[in-house]
This record gives structure tokens, C-alpha cells and sequence, in this order.
């Protein structure tokens, strides 16, 4: 009776059928591509006018504020000649990847926005931005030189490209008028000791000689 069942569990057994051709043999299912649209080309090129046209591209992280807030926000920075740019971190990361500021990589996280200048108006942003708590510096790229917070209120600090011209300027010119002094120093006191020497000779010669009268008048005749 117990070689009876054995064979009839051998018989009754399931047997999953066989695919026709080994799954090694298959091709791999392909992945869909994503296919790129020309919006998000034309943003791309747009971001890259950004950083390479401005000489001051600051990354701040923008939090919710009202409409009208934003407006005003715009309007002082738009004095100094400092526009504010909406980006797309799925945008800006792809550019900056291949660039040279893909060390600022790590400040495109949440949601950010581009104070950008053809100058270098640090002092003039950081004016603005301290009436807007809403955005927060996270760091910045003036001249081709990527800085972080701190670096930028450093370099806000920093006296204008006119001053320090002028204080160049005026350093440059103070070397040939104290040279020239100098030089002269030597000349003018021998001639002050020499001065004041023959005016003691003129005293001395003065003190230790006799006074003498007027000469008579000569006449033309013979005695």
C-alpha cells in the first residue's frame, strides 16, 4: 500500500513546463529612455549664459514669502544692478556637473534661487538680504572664485577697485617725493652749518678788531 502512494504522488506531481528558449538566451528587457525636450535644453543654456556672462552669481535658498515681498525684493536689488533668477535643481545640476563650479553642487538641495550681477555688488546684496530673512545666502561665485558665506562678507568688507587705486596711486606717488626730500636733506643742512659758520666768523672778526674812523679826503694837488 506504501509503494502504491509513492507512485501515485510520482504520477500526480507537478511539473511546470519548459520555456522554449533558455532565459540566458533572452535579450534583456531595454529600459525606457527619457527623451529630452527643448524647454529643458533651453533653460540649460540659459543657466550657462548666467554663470558665464555675471561676474557675481550668488546661491541663496529661498523659502515661501508673499508675492508682494518678492516684488520689493526685486526692485531694490534691480538699483544695483543685481537680478534674481528661478532655477530647477533637475536643471542647474545637470550644467553644473560639467563645469568648473560643480563644487557648488552641494548648495543646490532644496529650493534656490541665482542673485546674479555683471559686478561685484556683495555689499549692495547683503544690504538687501538683511531685510529679507525669508533668503538665506548659502554661498557665491565672484570673479571665477567660488566663496562661501563668510568669504562673502569678507569680501564685501574690502574697499572699492577705485579706492584701492587711489591709495596705490598715492603710495606710489609719496616714494619719489620722500626720496626726493632725502636727497635734499643732506644738501640743505651742509648749506645751513656752512651759513651758520661764517656768520661766526663774521661775529669774531668783529669782536677782536679796532674801530677805525673814516679816511680823509684825498686831494689832486701837489704839498
Amino acid at each position: 500500500m506504501h509503494l502504491q502512494r509513492q507512485k501515485l504522488m510520482a504520477l500526480t506531481e507537478y511539473l511546470p513546463p519548459r520555456p522554449p528558449v533558455p532565459e540566458r538566451c533572452l535579450r534583456p528587457p531595454q529600459q525606457p529612455q527619457h527623451e529630452d525636450n527643448g524647454y529643458a535644453r533651453l533653460l540649460r543654456r540659459q543657466v550657462e549664459e548666467v554663470f558665464r556672462d555675471s561676474r557675481m552669481v550668488a546661491v541663496c535658498q529661498y523659502n515661501s514669502m508673499p508675492g508682494e515681498d518678492v516684488v520689493l525684493m526685486r526692485h531694490y536689488l534691480r538699483k544695483h544692478n543685481i537680478e534674481v533668477k528661478f532655477v530647477l535643481n533637475e536643471i542647474v545640476r545637470p550644467v553644473l556637473s560639467q563645469s568648473r563650479y560643480r563644487n557648488l553642487l552641494p548648495l543646490f538641495v532644496g529650493r534656490n534661487i541665482l542673485l546674479v550681477s555683471p559686478e561685484t555688488k556683495a555689499k549692495e546684496m547683503l544690504r538687501v538680504l538683511k531685510g529679507v530673512p525669508q533668503v538665506n545666502l548659502l554661498g557665491a561665485c565672484i570673479d571665477d572664485t567660488i566663496l562661501s558665506r563668510q568669504g562673502v562678507e569678507n569680501f564685501a568688507k574690502l574697499p572699492s577697485l577705485e579706492a584701492s587705486q587711489g591709495q596705490t596711486l598715492g603710495a606710489l606717488a609719496l616714494l619719489p617725493s620722500q626720496t626726493c626730500s632725502l636727497l635734499q636733506h643732506g644738501a640743505a643742512q651742509l648749506t645751513a652749518l656752512l651759513d651758520q659758520h661764517i656768520h661766526q666768523l663774521r661775529d669774531g672778526a668783529g669782536q677782536g678788531g679796532t674801530p677805525t674812523g673814516p679816511e680823509p679826503p684825498q686831494s689832486s694837488g701837489t704839498p
